[in-house]
């Protein structure tokens, strides 16, 4: 089994592995590597760039962005398809840069799961544009989730427009184009992706506030992340019956370039 943490290049000691268990502060991101490549490498750089600047008030230059995936490298080993995590977490003394944690693990499955069951609920995360280590309410709605009888919740902020899931962006299908809601959110990686494919090879996609009592008038929905992208079977219960937004943004991420790590 693939398991691999290193921070700065090397197994942390003890006292490093305390700080990270103890310390909550910091962001990252994640990506699938085929074949020892990714998709959006630039982009997840840049994210990295602007979380950096945003949490710690640190620069990323070019050199640093070398250093970052020689780290990711060299966690790798000989791995060639993996799951990858790159986090920004703080350093040793409050204005030390930050120090590079990378985990790795096995490959996320590419055979599509089977349709998510979504409840809305309204949430919004703080500092939503980055991709920080504060989950805990993010695990927090998934479980009750569950608890409930659905998979996942989709967030709705004070003033009711949808935003995000929980470690997901959501599409939606109006039977005849996609829909993808604009609000304060992390603006993945993927999403990012498949709307740049999307313009390229013509597939009609707008971008626009939707609010949540809008949900169950859509013909479909999927959701979207590092992982691949799962149809959405119903929102609060309400069956969707159009699962054609699924294979479209499959099909158009499969147009998606890879980048050499």
């Amino acid at each position: 089994m693939l398991n691999v943490v290193e921070l700065n290049g090397r197994a942390p000691d003890v006292a490093e592995l305390h700080r990270l268990v103890t310390i909550d502060y910091g962001h990252y991101t994640s990506m699938q590597v085929r074949d020892g490549r990714v998709r959006g490498l630039a982009l997840h750089l840049a994210r990295l760039a602007d979380g950096a600047e945003e949490l710690f008030g640190h620069r990323i230059g070019v050199a640093e962005e070398h250093r970052l995936l020689t780290l990711v490298r060299h966690a790798l080993g000989p791995a060639r398809d993996a799951s990858v995590r790159v986090t920004l977490v703080p350093g040793p003394e409050m204005d030390s840069p930050p120090d590079v944690l990378v985990s790795v693990s096995g490959p996320a499955s590419d055979a599509p799961g089977p349709g998510l069951r979504l409840q809305t609920v309204g949430y919004a995360r703080d500092l939503p544009e980055h991709k920080h280590r504060g989950t805990f309410m993010l695990n927090y709605h998934l479980r009750e989730a569950r608890l409930a009888g659905f998979d996942d919740r989709v967030f709705a902020g004070p003033d009711g427009t949808v935003s995000e899931g929980t470690s997901w962006n959501l599409a939606l299908w109006d039977g005849e184009r996609v829909v993808w809601p604009a609000a304060p959110m992390l603006k993945g990686v993927s999403m990012v992706l498949l709307q740049i494919a999307m313009s390229m090879n013509g597939t009609p996609w707008t971008l626009r506030p939707v609010a949540a009592a809008e949900l169950t008038s859509f013909a479909g929905a999927a959701t979207v992340n590092s992982r691949g992208i799962r149809d959405v079977a119903s929102i609060d219960e309400v069956p969707l019956v159009d699962h054609r937004l699924a294979k479209i943004l499959t099909e158009t991420w499969n147009e998606v370039p890879w980048d050499e790590l």
